[in-house]
């Protein structure tokens, strides 16, 4: 079963507009990420810095922040769902 990820606005001029993906045959966060990566040609750029998530972007999985269990590396089950959230600024 796929795994699906949630696209944020900020980010769907680079996915050609679609709020979600679904990525097949993963385990973990990180290989979620390499195939919307592989799939989204500049999304890497935007994401991350150095090979790790900017800070200002988030990630979820099932609602649980990956930077409270084992970042890149935390588990996806199949049928999970990734969601993609960069901070927004605002006052």
């Amino acid at each position: 079963m796929p795994v699906t990820v949630k696209i944020p606005t900020q980010l769907r001029s680079i996915t050609g507009r679609e709020s979600e993906a679904s990525v097949e045959d993963v385990s973990t966060v990180g290989e979620v990420l390499d195939g919307l990566y592989d799939r989204f040609d500049g999304l890497r750029e935007r994401i991350t810095q150095d090979g790790d998530l900017r800070r200002f972007v988030n990630v979820y999985v099932s609602g649980e922040d990956i930077r409270f269990q084992q970042g890149l590396d935390t588990s996806i089950d199949d049928g999970a769902e990734v969601t993609i959230l960069p901070a927004v600024a605002g006052g």
